[in-house]
This record gives C-alpha cells, structure tokens and sequence, in this order.
C-alpha cells in the first residue's frame, strides 16, 4: 500500500490526491457507473457488482440508482437493509452499517474532515472518522451523518436532521445538530 493510503486507513492525516488512492478511486468509478448504469436490469443481476465494490455485503440488501461512494472497500452493509435514491457515502474511514436498516432518499454518511489551519487545508489535507450504524435504525430523507458517528440500534433519525454526535440506542433525534426529543418504546 501506499503511505497516504496507510495514514488514510489508520485515521491520520492524508493527503487524497495520492496516486494509489486514486488507483481504488477509479475502481469505483468504474465499480459505481456499471452499478448506475444497470437502472433495467434487477436488483439481483447488480448484486455481483456491489459485492465486488463494497467490503462486505449481507443477504437481501437493497441499493436504489444512483449510488456513490469515495472507494467501496471500506463499507459493510448488514443483511435486509435498503438505500434509497442518491445515497453518497464517504468511505476514507469504515462505514458499518447493521441489518435491517432503512436508508431515505439523498442520505450522506461522511467520513473525510479537513483540516481548521487554512494554511493545510489549502494543501489537502484530510483525515477520516468511522461512521457506524447500528440494527434497525431508520435514517430519514436527506439525513447527513458527520466524521466519526455512532447511531445505536431501533434509533430513528427524523428527515433534514444533520447527526454530528453519537446517538444512543432506541431514540428519536431530529434537527440540525440532530438531538434526542424521546425514547422509542415498543
């Protein structure tokens, strides 16, 4: 591997524009627009390109068109989750995401952040929290979930809501920043 792609993996700052990373970066160019460009063909003839493009693929997951990613590699989705419409998820960190997890149109999982000092983000560079979503957990439309997020599992986050902390298991949270407004209770 390359160095930058070691300090990506790592959590340390890194510099994207690395000719490795942009190795994995046109593979799932290549990865994604095969993917996109199957809108006729079903779900299950396009399953073999997201098992190729994502690190880990569970059972009956379900992935609307279009669907982006930074490299794929550093995604796990569990079994009988769906992604709706426009979902964009920046894997320069790992994105785990549980099992029977429901995923609204135009949501983002980001994992890159950049640096404060101008002086470094004017040279590039960046560095990636995980991003990790537990079972059962409902993201409504155009939810953004930011660097370094954990969402516990039967927690629903309401539409718009941006989740820049961690959100404990079994809660509603809406808003920009999301906050917890009740328990959930079967």
């Amino acid at each position: 591997m390359g160095e930058n792609k070691d300090r990506m993996l790592a959590g340390d700052w890194y510099l994207p524009d690395d000719p490795q990373l942009a190795e994995d970066t046109e593979r799932r160019f290549v990865l994604c627009a095969a993917y996109n460009a199957g809108g006729g063909a079903a779900a299950a003839d396009r399953e073999p390109i997201l098992a190729e493009l994502l690190g880990g693929l569970g059972r009956d997951v379900r992935i609307r068109l279009p669907f982006q990613c930074d490299y794929g590699f550093n995604i796990r989705i569990g079994d009988r989750t769906f992604v709706n419409f426009n979902a964009v998820f920046l894997d320069a960190a790992p994105i785990t995401i549980g099992a029977d997890v429901q995923i609204g149109p135009n949501v983002q999982l980001l994992t890159p952040t950049h640096a404060l000092d101008t002086a470094r983000r004017r040279a590039g560079w960046e560095r990636a929290d995980p991003v990790s979503i537990g079972d059962n957990v409902w993201l409504g439309g155009g939810v953004i979930v930011c660097p370094g997020v954990t969402i516990g599992a039967n927690t629903v986050v309401g539409a718009g809501s941006v989740v820049t902390r961690d959100l404990p298991a079994g809660v509603l949270a809406v808003g920009s920043p999301a906050r917890v407004v009740r328990a959930l209770v079967d």
